[in-house]
Formats: structure tokens, C-alpha cells, sequence
């Protein structure tokens, strides 16, 4: 049988058709690259502030590398309805959404004492009725140190500890806020403001601005903090010399009976900044009670609740989005490198974090 030719319009060009799947996999592994930053070592990237976050504090497998030291608390978010006219997330409903939270202190040490910072954390997740989630993380300062990650991973780098002391070097954290002035909000703040004398009498801020869209279709930036029914009162003397006092101090008071702290909501006017969380907004802006938070449980974070959340501040419901702050999408970025090291760590090692705690207890003595 003859073998009739093929067309000229249908014939093959093998070497071309080879080339261009090697031109898209090359394509590929170049956007990889790029990602990881192996083709621009000078660029900022995940990895290398998650590096810095463990070159400041020390290798402690299984653990976050920022805020490594907390505790796992559980309760409910009680809505009162008021914050339907902001956004259309089911939170906002009248009624209660079960909450798994964490309080910590700033830093990747796990054993760190409560006083290595000014600043405390809290960190929520909702469990919202239609299946969806509402993850955010606040701190006890209402602004931030920094608002972008360069800025960010510039900070850290100045905190990084001196070999010979084993302690940031005072001369150069001098030098950093001295070559960026937008950190001087939260350095007066802070001087103004001594920590509180424990978790349960401190306000949380959500410090990122959010987009916030209700059931009309209205949008409107907003920021949020959790505001305690628990009067405020300073660190005292005593607890200065402490290592561990705010976990005790909190699971004595939960024992107690729950803890409450009410959600509010403040609106930005057109001209308030949503993308620097350096700058608060004027007192005189809208604000709305939006409801209760009570915490009825703690928990060890080893092996709690809590311990494998990762408290991505961009997990939102419908009704909420983030804005254009960059410092979301860093964090966003930063938190799941961590939440993919450590458990990574833990998988290979299961009593990591049981090894963790007892080398923590030996090391801070009879304050645990």
C-alpha cells in the first residue's frame, strides 16, 4: 500500500514542538526561581524573613516563629445585630459563633520571659454557622512599629542578637528608628502605655484596616479592637521580676469565671490612611459595639486547641476583605512558611513539643 504524504498544513515540526514545551518548562522552573528567590538574591522574600525571625530567637522546632510563647483559650462571640449595617458576614448576626483563640507574647522563643516585650497578642478564629471562618491577630498597641515589610525586615535585622552579649545592640535599634521616623507613633504609644498587669485587663487592636461590605452593598474601611470589660491596671514590680505570670494569672482568673471583652468597630472617614498601619485614625470616628467575646477556656498551646491554627489574618467571610495594606499579604506569606516548618517538625518528631515544655519548665525554674 502506498503511504500517502502528509499535507504541508499538517506536518509535524518535532524539534519546534520540543521546543516549546522545553520553553514552558523553563518557563516554569523560572517563575520558581524567581518566587524563591534564587534568581534575585537582594529581593525580600518569605524565607528570608522567616530566616531572620530564627536567627533572632534560636532554632525551637515545632513551634511558630513569631509569638512562640501562648496559650490556647476557647469560648463564643455573642452578637448583638449592630455590626449587620457594616458588613454581611454571618458573625455579625445576632448570636453565638464558637471562637478558638491564643494569647502570646512577641518573639520565637517559646521559653522567652513575659517581659521580653512590651507588646502581648491575641489571635482569634470564628467558626461562622455557614461553614466559613473569620481568622485575625491583634496586638495590645493600637498601631504598628512599621508598615512595610521591608521596613519590617529592617527591624528585625537590628534586633538581631550580638554574639558577644547575646542581646540586640542598643547602638544599632538607635540607628533604625533614627532612619525611620513612621516607627515614632508606636514608640511614644508605647512609652505612654505601660503593659498591662494581665491578659484578661488589655485591649487588642486589629491595627490592618479591612474592607467592610454590607447586605446593600455599601463598603466602608474599617478597623477593629477588642476592648476588656476587665479594668486596666499596669505591670507591677513584683511581676517585672517574673518570668511566667501571665498564664497562671489568666487560667486563676478564667477558674474564676469567663472573661469578656467587647468587638469594636471603628469606620474611616474618605481621607483616613487604610495602608500605613503606623497611623490611628481621629477619636472622633463612628464606632460600633458589635457584640461580646467571652472566653471560657484555657488550654496548654502543646497540645490545646489552638496549636495547629494557623492565624492567617487574610481568612476572611464574605462581607469582609482585606484592603491594600502591604503588611497583609506579608503576613499572610510569613505565617504559612511558619505553620509549614513547624509542622513539618512535629511530623518527624511527635514529642517535640513535650520536650519543648520540659526544657522550658527546668529553664525558668519555679515560675512556671
Amino acid at each position: 500500500m502506498t503511504k500517502l504524504p502528509v499535507p504541508r498544513s499538517q506536518a509535524v515540526c518535532v524539534p519546534c514542538r520540543l521546543g516549546a514545551i522545553g520553553a514552558v518548562v523553563l518557563a516554569l522552573a523560572g517563575g520558581f526561581a524567581y518566587t524563591a528567590g534564587w534568581l534575585t538574591p537582594k529581593r525580600l522574600t518569605t524565607a528570608r524573613i522567616v530566616n531572620t525571625f530564627e536567627a533572632v530567637a534560636g532554632q525551637h522546632p515545632g513551634y511558630r516563629r513569631n509569638h512562640a510563647k501562648g496559650l490556647c483559650v476557647e469560648g463564643y462571640f455573642d452578637s448583638n445585630g449592630k455590626g449587620a449595617v457594616l458588613s454581611s458576614a454571618d458573625v455579625f448576626q445576632p448570636g453565638r459563633t464558637p471562637v478558638t483563640g491564643r494569647f502570646a507574647v512577641p518573639g520565637g522563643n517559646p521559653s522567652a520571659p513575659d517581659t521580653s516585650s512590651p507588646v502581648r497578642s491575641l489571635a482569634l478564629e470564628f467558626q461562622l454557622q455557614n461553614g466559613e471562618q473569620w481568622r485575625t491577630g491583634m496586638n495590645s498597641t493600637p498601631v504598628f512599629a512599621v508598615h512595610t515589610p521591608e521596613q519590617f525586615y529592617q527591624q528585625l535585622l537590628a534586633a538581631k542578637p550580638d554574639p558577644s552579649t547575646g542581646k540586640p545592640d542598643p547602638a544599632k535599634l538607635k540607628a533604625f528608628y533614627a532612619a525611620n521616623p513612621e516607627t515614632l507613633p508606636f514608640q511614644t504609644w508605647v512609652k505612654a502605655h505601660p503593659p498591662s498587669s494581665s491578659l484578661a485587663n488589655a485591649a487588642y487592636y486589629g491595627i490592618n484596616a479591612f474592607r467592610f461590605t454590607n447586605s446593600e452593598g455599601a463598603t466602608h474601611a474599617v478597623r477593629w479592637a477588642m476592648v476588656p470589660d476587665t479594668p486596666y491596671a499596669p505591670i507591677t514590680d513584683a511581676q517585672k521580676a517574673e518570668k511566667n505570670f501571665l498564664a497562671a494569672d489568666l487560667n486563676q482568673r478564667i477558674a474564676s469565671g469567663p472573661l469578656r471583652w467587647h468587638l469594636i468597630l471603628t469606620v474611616a472617614q474618605p481621607a483616613d490612611p487604610i495602608d500605613d498601619a503606623t497611623l490611628q485614625w481621629p477619636d472622633d470616628r463612628q464606632r460600633i459595639d458589635a457584640g461580646t467575646l467571652v472566653l471560657e477556656r484555657t488550654t496548654s498551646q502543646e497540645d490545646g486547641t489552638c496549636r495547629d491554627i494557623n492565624f492567617d489574618p487574610t481568612i476572611l467571610p464574605t462581607g469582609i476583605k482585606t484592603s491594600n495594606d502591604p503588611l497583609l499579604a506579608a503576613r499572610s506569606a510569613a505565617y504559612a512558611l511558619s505553620y509549614q516548618r513547624r509542622t513539618r517538625e512535629e511530623t518527624l518528631n511527635p514529642a517535640v513539643h513535650q520536650t519543648q515544655a520540659v526544657t522550658a519548665a527546668t529553664s525558668n525554674g519555679a515560675h512556671s
